[in-house]
């Protein structure tokens, strides 16, 4: 790494994950980016190159200087790059091409270098739309979204794409929840009272562990009784206030941690060409989610 890289990007130490082959030359690299490195991604990565023999490491970044560090994946060959908050709409101008998935939101997770071409998806877009099919939720339901952030785009844009013409967006922001309504055809509330909807869906960090939100409901006790399903993209805790509340009620869940396993996997496949068994998926979703406590 270049010494003017090395400078603005700090590399997180991830736990020690055993594996079949030694890292030499022509180890692949694939890294991350977030303002707040986690484990998951790279126990989850680290663990199914270990299960499946391929040659390949994964490193937690974080950076002060995005355009210097995605010109350090293209100039070092560093495979793939997966991308957090902050970063993911100030990517799009740094990459070369963009996937349907990315170009719809506007939005970046994923970054594969394929000979010095970078190529941008959303992995997140691509998980939602997986997991609306899978749990068979039904775009004749009214939908009510939480959020108007980066990951709210990818939610709220995948829901439109499945079939979903009747939505609303509640956010604090009203120029970012306008705008994003007006993207879906969806209408636009500034607070989450006196809701009718079918399927409630929070993007938002309320619920969220170590959060000032952890303990509240991203939406009220009477509006989860209505609701047919609710899903709520907060992985941690998998069970958040909300997703107690609608287990309690009855409703069909479907969680934040599912969204981070099937983005994950989508990287994966991505970067290496290969699709893990089923099986192997959720060992490593089980060995990473040990760093999440």
């Amino acid at each position: 790494m270049s010494a003017h890289l090395g400078a603005r990007v700090r590399g997180v130490m991830p736990p020690a994950v055993p594996v079949n082959h030694p890292v030499s030359a022509s180890t692949q690299l694939c890294i991350s980016l977030a303002a707040r490195p986690g484990n998951f991604g790279t126990r989850f990565h680290n663990f199914l190159y270990a299960e499946l023999n391929l040659n390949y490491v994964y490193k937690a970044f974080t950076t002060t200087d995005l355009p210097s560090a995605i010109g350090g994946v293209r100039a070092l060959g560093i495979r793939g790059c997966a991308v957090s908050m902050p970063f993911k709409e100030a990517c799009v101008a740094l990459v070369d091409e963009l996937d349907a998935s990315a170009a719809a939101i506007g939005s970046v997770n994923t970054v594969v270098n394929t000979l010095g071409v970078l190529r941008a998806y959303n992995t997140d877009y691509l998980a939602v739309q997986q997991l609306i099919a899978e749990h068979g939720l039904n775009p004749q339901w009214r939908v009510a979204l939480r959020g108007s952030g980066g990951m709210a785009r990818a939610v709220a844009c995948a829901l439109r794409d499945a079939g979903f013409a009747r939505g609303t967006i509640v956010a604090r922001s009203e120029t970012a929840g306008r705008a994003l309504a007006e993207q879906c055809g969806y209408s636009f509330k500034s607070d989450p009272e006196d809701l009718d909807a079918e399927l409630l869906v929070n993007v938002t960090p309320i619920g969220m562990v170590g959060g000032p939100e952890s303990n509240d409901l991203a939406f009220a006790p009477d509006a989860i009784a209505s609701a047919r399903a609710v899903f709520d993209v907060v992985a941690r805790p998998a069970e958040t206030p909300l997703i107690v509340a609608a287990r309690q009620a009855g409703k069909q869940v479907v969680t934040g941690a599912e969204v981070s396993v099937r983005q994950a996997l989508e990287q994966f496949v991505l970067y290496t060409g290969v699709r893990p068994s089923a099986g192997q998926v959720q060992a490593a979703a089980d060995w990473a989610a040990e760093s999440l406590g």
